[in-house]
C-alpha cells in the first residue's frame, strides 16, 4: 500500500497558488488599464529620478541629514 494524500494535506499550497494567480490577473488588468489611459492621453508617463546612493560610496550622516543630498 502506498501513501494516500488528502486535499487537506495540500490546502496551504493550493491557497497560495490561487492567490498568486489572482494577483497575476489583477496586475495584468491594471497594466492593460494604464496602457489604454496612456494611449488616450489621460495619464502621462511619470519620470522616475534615480535617488539611490551608488554601492561603492559609503553612507554617512551627511547623506541622511543634508537637505541638498535629499533633493537628488
Amino acid at each position: 500500500m502506498g501513501i494516500h494524500y488528502t486535499r487537506r494535506a495540500f490546502e496551504g499550497q493550493i491557497k497560495m497558488e490561487k492567490q498568486a494567480k489572482k494577483e497575476k490577473r489583477r496586475l495584468e488588468k491594471l497594466a492593460k488599464k494604464n496602457a489604454k489611459a496612456q494611449e488616450k492621453g489621460l495619464v502621462e508617463k511619470a519620470e522616475q529620478d534615480d535617488k539611490t546612493i551608488p554601492l561603492n560610496e559609503t553612507i554617512t550622516l551627511a547623506h541622511l541629514t543634508d537637505p541638498e543630498n535629499n533633493k537628488k
